[in-house]
């Protein structure tokens, strides 16, 4: 079995928050889930504080979100010459 690292961890629960927050009412198998409105408001609000929480054990450095901007930067780029191709095409 592997080792879950805290950030997994954070991220797995926050997510299972967020889906509970936003389903709302379901029922899986013979488990019944309905939180109610304060529960997918206390749902939603632990999720997004666990799914930031997983984000901030990350430890971006500098050096990789500059390089994560340039790329991002690029693809947008060429993202939109390729739309501006298709319509001028047509």
């Amino acid at each position: 079995m592997t080792d879950l690292t805290p950030n997994s961890t954070f991220l797995i629960v926050g997510i299972v928050f967020i889906t509970i927050a936003v389903i709302g009412q379901s029922k899986l198998a013979f488990i019944e889930i309905n939180p109610g409105c304060f529960g997918r408001l206390l749902a939603l609000i632990i999720g997004i504080s666990s799914l930031l929480y997983a984000l901030k054990l990350l430890n971006f450095s500098t050096v990789n979100l500059d390089l994560l901007r340039t790329s991002l930067t690029e693809q947008i780029k060429q993202t939109i010459s390729s739309i501006n191709d298709l319509l001028q095409g047509s």
